[in-house]
């Protein structure tokens, strides 16, 4: 395995240090999976990984279970930091892009361990029969509404999957609204969670404040992004950090994002953002 700087720090620096000290803020882990497949990443750096193999999955899961964590929604974790209950231990299992392999490879190791998740959809790649959304399968309605029935919570990642904040006002607000009542339409339930696509800009605050009035607007309640760390209760409800899963996460690395060892990441990575944005 190649030399990886954010595990050695968070390992050896981080987690280490943060295990001793006490006050810590109450925190809620929320794992960002996409893809739950044997697919070959070799030439991807390992922080850009979007493939779990069902191996390692069932790993996650199990140890999940067996550090007697439970899991919950994203409604129900912001209702838990709102309220001071997040020194309970609760975690929230999501996957985006909506890949048919979350029905054949991770629901059942969800299953088995009685826990939930939540999907979030690109609307435009969901079918009545299978459609392909970057080389891979995606859901249909009616294994989406199956799993539905059995607990899955389902939350919008817009139309199209593009990035947002390159998008005209009007053509953000269709793939935030479209893809809502789309999904409402085939569950016939509301649905107030969404995720954001691609790298969350963060450093364009416009955009941001932009985007959070049309997710009020349109009926959301909550919503994560791909920022790093666990979920706080003082963060903004719309815009979660969650915690980026993949097959090289090992038991070691998995329990350390788990307690919150791997958020010093995300001062670089907006540190990242804004560099590439005023350079």
């Amino acid at each position: 395995m190649r030399f990886r700087f954010d595990r050695f720090a968070t390992l050896y620096f981080v987690h280490p240090v943060q295990r001793r000290m006490s006050g810590s803020k109450p925190s809620i882990p929320i794992l960002m999976y996409h893809s739950i497949t044997d697919e070959d990443e070799t030439d991807v750096h390992a922080y850009y990984r979007t493939a779990t193999s069902s191996l390692v999955f069932a790993q996650h899961m199990h140890y999940l279970h067996d550090l007697g964590y439970s899991t919950i929604n994203v409604a129900e974790a912001v209702r838990s930091l709102q309220d001071g209950e997040s020194t309970k231990k609760h975690a929230v299992v999501t996957f985006d892009d909506g890949y048919a392999d979350f029905y054949t490879q991770a629901f059942p190791a969800l299953n088995r361990h009685g826990f939930t998740a939540t999907v979030f959809l690109p609307t435009g790649y969901i079918g009545k029969v299978p459609v392909r959304f970057k080389g891979k399968d995606c859901l249909t309605w009616g294994e989406v509404k199956e799993l539905s029935k059995c607990g899955i919570s389902f939350g919008s990642h817009t139309v199209t999957h593009p990035q947002l904040s390159t998008l005209d006002e009007r053509s953000v607000k269709d793939e935030i609204v479209n893809s809502k009542r789309t999904i409402e339409d085939n569950l016939g339930e509301s649905v107030d969670s969404f995720s954001y696509p691609f790298a969350f800009p963060e450093e364009n605050s416009s955009f941001v404040r932009l985007l959070r009035n049309l997710l009020v607007e349109s009926g959301y309640h909550q919503g994560v992004s791909t920022r790093i760390g666990t979920a706080r209760g003082r963060e903004d409800r719309y815009f979660l950090r969650r915690l980026p899963i993949n097959s090289l996460d090992d038991v070691s690395l998995f329990e350390a994002k788990l307690q919150g060892g791997y958020d010093w990441l995300q001062r670089v990575q907006y540190a990242s953002k804004l560099a590439k944005r005023y350079c």
